[in-house]
């Protein structure tokens, strides 16, 4: 199939959901077919419609079908779809020129988006960054860089987390499957150790920041040494692994530990950054400040960009050449970055994300004092999950979960899980959305738990 006039998106698509056909309709199917044909089977998709438009909270599909938005392309477009500040400047960067390469005339952009960084991120003192296309350059780079400043090899990641899927980040990246299955031998000096999850802590939730700090720590100092750790690695709000939210107090004792022994304290803020949680940064927080922080997803509006932000002499001691690549810090890429941010700052987003917590998380509350496979109900921000249990304990509930989603999807939700067990239903609307559109998806969401 192919289309002849584009259908205009961003903030001029209807906020209305709609279903007109079965989802996926006649036209995603065909369109899938010829997926099947063309595209490698390991890329897959959570759900196979075909999108012809998207803005504010609404996906549209090529069968006229319009899903309301709760997963924003896996926390990416939060400023929404085609927003106008981002089509403007990617706009006016496209007909200026495309591309250089930094590395070999640079141009305003890339030192804007840096100068952006080092005002955005947690702290006060002297920061540079640098530029890639993905959320695992970032990680990749920012593990190199503290290797380099430390001269040391080891780092230490968390149960749960999820970092990307290049050689080094799938080894340190914790669920097997489908991330990692299949395509060792992975990169070495890796130790993982446990994270504070409040829901599985076998003591409770009220020992667990204490409880979980001391172990993984007593683990570092025993099994792999301090004075061999180049960094410690964490997501401050754990992403694919679930969703987690480290008990409070989890985070500042690893990264005091941190400082105590001259480890580099990275900070994953890849899914959790720009606004997500209710603040610029899920590290503020608890007010964590990283030796470097790693951001992509929401940082362009839906272009590839991400970056390595850190204290200006870490950054520093990298020697030259020794980081950048071909596409890394894209004009057009760092143009939308900028409106992205512009946009995040002339609607308060952050305040949005706020808001959404408010609506959206009394209403998830409800249903889990309802329905008993809901075994809880945690996030911040626009960053929210319900993790599924089997009715009586706290034993995983992936088939509950998958139910859920399908009848989302069926309905016109379009709605994300996660977690190492493959039991949690997570939320990641727009910061745009409107209330209104929420709230029939919490609708649409309470009646998949009824049906269970």
């Amino acid at each position: 199939m192919t289309t002849t006039t584009a259908p205009v998106g961003g903030p001029t698509v209807p906020q209305e959901r709609r279903v007109v056909t079965e989802i996926p309709g006649p036209l995603s199917k065909e369109m899938w077919e010829r997926k099947r044909a063309a595209v490698a089977d390991g890329v897959g998709a959570v759900l196979p419609v075909f999108v012809s438009r998207a803005g504010g909270g609404i996906v549209e599909d090529v069968d006229g079908n319009a899903l309301i938005d709760l997963g924003s392309g896996i926390a990416v477009t939060s400023v929404g779809n085609s927003a106008e500040a981002v089509v403007r400047r990617a706009g006016e960067q496209l007909g200026r020129f495309t591309h250089t390469c930094a590395m070999v005339t640079p141009y305003e952009g890339y030192v804007e988006v840096c100068e952006e960084l080092a005002r955005l991120t947690p702290g006060e003192h002297a920061k540079k960054s640098a530029l890639f296309n993905s959320g695992a350059e970032a990680v990749e780079n920012a593990v190199k860089i503290a290797r380099y400043h430390t001269r040391r090899q080891a780092v230490v990641v968390f149960e749960h987390g999820y970092h990307g899927r290049t050689n080094l980040t799938m080894a340190l990246t914790a669920k097997n499957m489908p991330y990692k299955h299949g395509f060792g031998p992975f990169a070495p000096e890796i130790h993982r150790v446990p994270v504070a999850y409040p829901y599985r802590w076998p003591t409770g939730p009220e020992h667990c920041a204490e409880e979980a700090a001391a172990l993984a720590i007593e683990r570092i100092v025993k099994e792999v040494g301090a004075e061999n750790t180049a960094a410690i690695l964490i997501e401050p709000l754990l992403g694919e692994g679930g969703f987690i939210e480290p008990a409070p107090g989890f985070l500042p004792r690893l990264a005091e530990f941190a400082r105590e022994h001259g480890i580099v304290f990275i900070a994953d803020e890849i899914q959790s950054g720009f606004c997500r949680t209710g603040s610029w940064f899920a590290c503020d927080h608890e007010g964590v400040v990283p030796d470097l922080i790693t951001t992509a997803k929401g940082i362009a509006g839906g272009l590839p960009l991400a970056a390595v932000t850190g204290r200006a002499e870490i950054m520093d001691s990298v020697h030259g050449g020794g980081l950048g690549g071909t596409y890394g810090g894209n004009p057009v890429a760092c143009a939308a970055a900028l409106g992205a941010i512009e946009t995040m700052r002339g609607m308060d987003l952050n305040a949005r994300a706020r808001r959404i917590e408010e609506v959206m998380k009394p209403r998830l509350r409800g249903m889990a004092e309802r329905f008993e496979v809901i075994g809880e109900v945690r996030g911040r921000g626009a960053m929210l999950a319900v993790e599924l249990v089997r009715p009586g304990g706290t034993e995983p509930n992936p088939e509950a979960t998958a139910a859920v989603v399908r009848h989302c999807h069926a309905n016109g939700v379009l709605v994300l899980s996660c977690g190492t067990y493959g039991n949690v239903l997570r939320f990641l609307p727009p910061l745009v959305i409107g209330e209104d559109l929420l709230s029939e998806a919490l609708d649409v969401l309470e009646e998949a738990f009824a049906g269970l």
